[in-house]
């Protein structure tokens, strides 16, 4: 397996991460708005977050095994695009924040904050972070035996900043609230997270602009 970067372009190649306990992350990027979809596998058993976009490519990546959950990590359109067709042709249940499940087809099931989602052996906590949109979540992994945690940021947190708010104060200071608190208060800084586009990062690398991100305010 080749050393891992994170960076994918669309139409180009996935690429592949070991997270430890046997379970296998694929990252590819999709669509015009260079959406990143992320596939974790444990044995036969395979888990997408986001179907975002060119439901060939999710599916050719998914291959026989077939799909047992598709987490949707917010309401935006791009991160559904390709959700009505991966649901019809692997028969996935489909999970979402409650806030936001209305917005999103397909939808077959609700998440909370503090809610666990299962691939084989693992979970994934459901954190509920409010601002980019009502019910935006990031999901969090932890490597066995005191492992490195891994962040799926949806478009809450880029290397860079937090996620648009459109000028809305209000939902800003939410935003950034919940990041500084339920991520960069709860994870070490060898974290890594994966966000809705583009390259990842981790936390270690934007902590010390938390302050910067707060006073530019969006």
């Amino acid at each position: 397996m080749s050393i891992y970067t994170g960076d994918v372009v669309t139409g180009g190649e996935p690429a592949v991460r070991d997270l430890g306990g046997g379970l296998t992350l694929t990252k590819v990027s999709v669509g015009p708005m260079d959406n990143n979809a992320y596939l974790l596998r444990h044995g036969t058993e395979q888990l997408l977050i986001d179907a975002a976009n060119d439901a060939g490519t999710l599916l050719e990546l998914i291959g026989p095994d077939g799909l047992r959950t598709v987490v949707t990590t917010h309401q935006h359109r791009d991160h559904w695009t390709a959700l009505e067709e991966v649901v019809l042709m692997t028969g996935a249940t489909s999970l979402a924040h409650a806030d936001d499940a209305s917005a999103i087809p397909e939808v077959s099931g609700t998440l909370r904050d503090g809610d666990v989602v299962e691939i084989g052996p693992h979970a994934l906590e459901v954190i509920h972070v409010v601002g980019h949109t009502p019910g935006s979540i990031i999901l969090a992994y932890r490597e066995p035996d005191g492992g490195r945690a891994h962040l799926f940021t949806g478009d809450s947190l880029f290397p860079g900043g937090v996620g648009n708010t459109r000028g809305n104060k209000e939902n800003f200071a939410s935003l950034i609230g919940d990041v500084e608190t339920k991520v960069f208060g709860r994870f070490p800084d060898d974290t890594w997270f994966y966000p809705g586009h583009g390259k990842d990062s981790t936390l270690g690398a934007e902590r010390p602009h938390l302050g910067e991100w707060r006073e530019r305010g969006w």
